[in-house]
């Protein structure tokens, strides 16, 4: 009965965590595209962890007490895989393209959590599925084909570094419902961000932050404010509620959160002036479409 109790609660829970999800990280984007008017992408990154390490040890340094020896290289692989690689991968790639444009790449994330689950973690496919990954692929090229022409000046090749952060995402998510599931989602936060403090230090450094044009420009200091947001709601709080959404759900629904990210994200481009066309709508939506079938009712198996 309690077990009963137990799962009725976690699956309204879920969906709480995933509405807050997709406003925090919908927002993330524009976040990052502010923060880098005063900064470069480098710099960006470093700070952005650095930050929301700081918040995180504040909050629950001592919860690393409950993680055992030989659950630290799995702390280690999503730390780089969930965090740190990601940060700059969309630091680089919105120096280039539209906050909007980087958050729908962004919901291919499930359709790549998939493809990774079969290739890597054995995990058997259906119809549905297979056919879902290959409409989202399309909706992908799509959407870059069209932006390349509403925005001629951008350079979508840089679309592949949102993809490259969201096959990070994908191998971290699995990762962590695989090997992680008794550390509390606290404990892995912290974990991730404890062994990230020392290479962010050193790209900081190397990135020249602290020369004195760098840190009196009043630029800096607005990007700085960005960025203290970003780092402390958009990566630290939102980290933790991600490792429990991960661990009282699945895989995918965990990185359903994709779907409605570029809702939040989209508005906020739009408000900041970004255009984004009729056709790259029907992309996006062709991408949620590819989600959506995706993740239908199983059939049977077919590898």
């Amino acid at each position: 009965m309690q077990l009963i109790k137990l799962s009725m609660q976690n699956s309204k829970l879920k969906w709480i965590y995933l509405a807050i999800l997709s406003l925090v990280w919908g927002s993330s984007f524009i976040l990052i595209k502010k923060s880098l008017i005063g900064l470069t992408p480098m710099q960006l990154g470093a700070l952005r962890t650095l930050f929301a390490a700081f918040f995180l040890f504040l909050i629950g340094f001592r919860s690393m007490r409950t993680i055992k020896r030989n659950e630290w290289k799995w702390i280690v692989i999503s730390g780089f895989l969930g965090t740190f690689i990601p940060a700059f991968l969309f630091a680089f790639a919105e120096t280039e393209i539209d906050s909007g444009i980087a958050s729908v790449l962004n919901s291919t994330t499930p359709l790549v959590t998939l493809i990774l689950g079969v290739l890597l973690f054995s995990i058997r496919f259906n119809r549905n599925q297979l056919i879902g990954v290959i409409v989202g692929l399309i909706g992908c090229l799509a959407l870059i084909w069209e932006g390349a022409s509403v925005n001629p000046n951008q350079n979508y090749w840089y679309a592949v570094l949102v993809l490259c952060a969201s096959v990070c995402y994908a191998m971290n998510v699995n990762i962590i419902k695989r090997y992680m599931q008794k550390i509390s989602p606290m404990a892995i936060a912290n974990g991730n961000f404890i062994v990230l403090v020392i290479p962010s230090i050193v790209v900081l450094y190397y990135s020249e932050f602290f020369d004195n044009k760098v840190i009196n420009n009043p630029e800096v200091h607005t990007s700085l404010m960005y960025i203290s947001i970003l780092a402390v709601v958009g990566t630290g709080i939102a980290k933790v509620l991600f490792n429990k959404l991960v661990q009282m759900s699945s895989p995918v629904f965990a990185t359903s959160v994709t779907y409605t990210i570029p809702i939040v994200a989209l508005m906020w481009g739009l408000l900041d002036g970004e255009e984004f066309s009729f056709y790259q709508v029907i992309a996006t939506g062709i991408i949620i479409l590819g989600v959506y079938i995706a993740n239908r009712k199983k059939e049977r198996p077919i590898h």
